[in-house]
Formats: structure tokens, C-alpha cells, sequence
């Protein structure tokens, strides 16, 4: 009797973590990446060689608002994300305008950088990693799973991790930005992307082969959805 008890309440506990389809997440992930960083980057450093500052900065707004419109146009779904990165976008074309600086234009992210380093590391340390609430705007993670003392270690990890690469991240862009303007938006149009996306393949690879080994939980992965959003 004891012992069927038991069993029930252990799986009253066993916790399910279903993650999102893989192929359609990394997807939609690099055409936002496009959208805001690369695309726009590319823009701005062809125009202001070739044009100057005021050129480069309305293809870099006039981008922005083609994005919106196009995907408004066609009924698509405005992630919270591409909002806000297009918006931090749009916001850095106009400060440069004011400021009549191209270097103002790249300088921003590196401030942004160090602020996001001094927030992941910062929450890292006091131990309420913010990795924790950003990780719930993509997954479904029960409240229960965060009484495990090996998931909380993932999560201040992680925080860490991302805390570290926002920090390599500003000072490769001002490295850069020591040998010209160009060669600063290049730093942020490609290689910036290019760390992002080796920060999440780690923090992904970290987070699923930690938690996969907590007792009690079970990772799943998602259906592949019929069609993209």
C-alpha cells in the first residue's frame, strides 16, 4: 500500500519539458537575426562608403519600417523581439542623425553590451539569474522545476555564459573600431551574430545535457509545426 503511494506521488512530481520544435525555432531565429542586424548593418556600412552618413541612416530606417509593413502586408505574426530590435534600431539611426556620427552608430550596441554584462552577471551573483524569466518566453517550465538545486546551477551558468560573450562582444567592436567605422559594422553585422550564435548553441547544449540527467524530469521535443507563423 505504502509503496503504491509512493509510486504515485512520484509521478504526481515527474515533470514533463516540452521544447519547441528545433528547425522552425533556429529559423525564425536567423531570418530576425537578417531583418535586424545583418541586413541593415550591410546597408549602412555600403551606402556610407559610398554615399555618406544621411544615406546610410534612411536605408537603415527605411529597412526598418519595410520590415514591418512587409510582414503586416502579408499577416504575419510581429514577434515582441522584432519589435523591440527594430524599434532599438530605428532609435540608434536617429541619435547618429542628431549627432551627425557614424562612430555613435556603432558605439551604442558596445554600451548596450556592457550594460547586458553588467545584468547577467549582476543577477548571476546575487542568484536570481535572469536566464531564468528569459528562458520562460520561449519554454513552458513548471514552476517546481526550479526547487532543483542542478537547474538553478544551469541557469546562473548560462547567465554567466551570456554575461561573458556581451563583454567579448564590446570589446571585439571596439577593437575593430580602432582600425576604421567599416570595419566596426562589420564586427556588428557578422561576427556579433556570428558569437550570438555560438553563445545559444552552448547555453542550448549546456541546459539540455544537465537537465536531462535531473531525476524526475523528462525533455521532449516539439512537433514540427504544418506552417511557420
Amino acid at each position: 500500500m505504502h509503496k503504491a503511494q509512493a509510486t504515485e506521488r512520484h509521478h504526481e512530481r515527474h515533470l514533463v519539458i516540452e521544447i519547441p520544435h528545433l528547425r522552425s525555432t533556429l529559423t525564425r531565429a536567423v531570418i530576425l537575426l537578417l531583418e535586424t542586424v545583418v541586413v541593415p548593418t550591410l546597408l549602412f556600412m555600403v551606402l556610407l562608403h559610398f554615399f555618406g552618413l544621411v544615406p546610410g541612416l534612411a536605408a537603415v530606417m527605411g529597412w526598418s519600417a519595410l520590415v514591418i509593413g512587409a510582414r503586416r502586408l502579408m499577416r504575419r505574426e510581429l514577434p515582441q523581439t522584432l519589435l523591440l530590435s527594430t524599434g532599438m534600431l530605428v532609435s540608434r539611426a536617429l541619435v547618429a542623425l542628431i549627432t551627425s556620427s557614424a562612430a555613435v552608430y556603432v558605439l551604442q550596441p558596445v554600451v548596450g553590451s556592457i550594460l547586458m554584462f553588467l545584468l547577467f552577471v549582476g543577477s548571476a551573483v546575487i542568484g536570481k539569474p535572469i536566464t531564468q524569466r528569459l528562458a520562460r518566453d520561449f519554454v513552458h517550465l513548471p514552476a517546481e522545476l526550479f526547487s532543483h538545486r542542478t537547474v538553478r546551477k544551469v541557469f546562473i551558468n548560462v547567465a554567466l555564459l551570456w554575461g561573458g560573450s556581451r563583454l567579448l562582444d564590446a570589446a571585439m567592436t571596439m577593437a575593430f573600431l580602432r582600425w576604421s567605422v567599416e570595419a566596426g559594422l562589420l564586427s556588428r553585422g557578422v561576427f556579433s551574430g556570428l558569437l550570438t550564435a555560438l553563445t545559444v548553441a552552448i547555453a542550448v547544449g549546456h541546459g539540455w545535457r544537465t537537465l536531462r540527467k535531473v531525476p524526475g524530469v523528462t525533455l521532449r521535443l516539439g512537433k514540427r509545426p504544418v506552417a511557420a507563423a
